[in-house]
């Protein structure tokens, strides 16, 4: 046993989990240098919803909040968290633009690439993994939590043995909805560091309530690295707190070696970056209380406040309890995905369209039939054929890895985006979000804007006393 590591979510995660991905780049850069000097393993400052967040909502271009953050915090890791074939966007790409993307993430900043798949497919994962490795990136594959009669310990060891060989320099086990109890933790964690060399990082939020003691068995079964938030955005459906784990650990064999005095003042910035996400009505204090609704249920919290905002929207509020009941029944019946973006939300819309529409599986969204097609990539568990052939007929259902199906697409985004294009990025922001990155272009064209060397001034700093 010995020191632990933080990987801090402040820049990414927190401000996913609890405002809708609004923090903008001019909220970072002033805590940048402190932020540096914290001794962080690395800062999640990228990936996940921020790219599509900075390009719809914010007006930056993702690339360049990247660079001016590594430019500004040169001696800590910068992390991002990249959804396996699907990158940062919501279908599966071609392999070429997973090598360019994963390429230029490396090159204009990216040290730890963290991979992912919903399904937990790892073939889904090779390609992100493979070109990480080639790039010169540390890779971090993730093993998605959930629980289910098939997601047992075993299962998720296995995992973690196969990820290993295809090159993992870390394994995070990332347990999105809290679900991880603390002394279940131990023994996965225990199990897994038997079986594995490579080092074990452990992600989890505060949903349930859970977090804090997650952390610590995790801790004491061996994982090296675990992911904190900074207080202002700590907690609920975010990360357990930055500054109290670091507190608890303190002069322990795992003490972190992190100064709580130090951490405190940049937490005071961020305290004002989060009371203007409040007042912008970005951040809402009802996310910070624990929902233990999601151990029964296990039902991440944005999955919850999807399905009330579905229901709300169709006059059925009414109708919560049925849906809950028939989450579980739907995820059975589709092969126990974990609920995961974005399996959850194709399992929660079709658990409300089988209560609303009065028949289990009437009305079929596409994702359903895509999911059931062998689209997204392998089930963890077998289908209910029955409920198969009522959703899709005698479609083909592939076995294959599905991005095998995807020719090249390189050249037909670098045609398209041929009148916008200042650097090679802008063909992958396209190929990301077809839709939001031209309107994203033209406001560039008409402003010129980006996070430019101004943004870095000294002056806005903020200095250890």
């Amino acid at each position: 046993m010995g020191k632990v590591f933080i990987t801090d979510t402040i820049l990414r995660d927190a401000h996913q989990s609890q405002a809708a991905t609004r923090m903008k780049t001019s909220d970072m850069l002033p805590a940048a240098q402190m932020l540096d000097e914290a001794g962080y393993w690395s800062l999640e400052m990228w990936g996940g919803a921020t790219f599509d967040s900075c390009l719809r909502f914010l007006n930056e271009d993702p690339w360049e909040r990247l660079r001016a953050l590594k430019a500004a915090m040169p001696n800590t890791k910068m992390q991002m968290l990249l959804r396996g074939q699907n990158l940062l966007g919501y279908k599966h790409y071609s392999d070429d633009v997973v090598d360019l993307f994963v390429q230029k993430a490396i090159e204009n900043g990216i040290d730890v690439v963290r991979i992912f798949d919903a399904l937990n497919d790892v073939r889904n994962m090779t390609r992100a993994m493979a070109a990480t490795k080639k790039f010169g990136g540390h890779c971090e594959p993730a093993i998605s939590y959930t629980i289910s009669p098939v997601h047992t310990r075993e299962y998720f060891v296995k995992l973690a043995a196969q990820l290993e060989k295809l090159g993992a320099d870390t394994i995070c086990i990332k347990d999105m909805a809290n679900l991880l109890l603390p002394y279940e933790a131990y023994e996965l964690v225990k199990a897994i560091k038997k079986a594995v060399k490579a080092p074990v990082h452990v992600h989890t939020h505060n949903t349930t309530g859970v977090g804090d003691m997650t952390y610590l068995k995790a801790i004491e079964a061996g994982a090296e690295i675990v992911d904190t938030a900074l207080s202002p955005l700590a907690n609920g459906t975010a990360q357990p707190c930055t500054e109290s784990l670091v507190a608890t650990l303190h002069g322990t064999e795992y003490d972190t070696g992190m100064d709580i005095g130090h951490l405190n003042k940049i937490a005071a910035h961020f305290k004002g970056v989060a009371k203007k996400m409040t007042e912008n009505g970005f951040l809402k204090p009802d996310i910070l209380g624990v929902d233990t609704l999601t151990l029964i249920y296990q039902i991440p919290g944005g999955m919850f406040s999807n399905l009330i905002d579905q229901l709300e929207k169709a006059g059925a509020i009414d109708k919560l309890n049925a849906v809950l009941e028939e989450v579980p029944r739907v995820r059975e019946e589709f092969g126990f995905p974990p609920l995961v973006t974005p399996t959850s939300q194709i399992v929660g819309t079709q658990a409300v369209f089988n209560i609303l529409s009065g028949e289990r599986y009437k009305m079929v969204t596409k994702e359903s039939k895509a999911l059931l097609r062998g689209e997204y990539g392998r089930l963890p568990a077998p289908v209910d054929e029955d409920i198969r052939k009522k959703c899709i007929g005698d479609d083909r259902v592939i076995t294959h890895r599905p991005a095998d199906e995807i020719e090249p697409e390189l050249d037909k985004y670098r045609e398209i985006v041929k009148p916008y294009m200042e650097r090679e990025e802008d063909i992958l922001s396209y190929a990301l979000f077809p839709q939001v990155a031209p309107k994203f272009f033209e406001y560039r064209q008409s402003y010129k804007y980006g996070v430019d060397s101004n943004m870095l001034d000294k002056e806005n700093m903020i200095h250890p006393a």
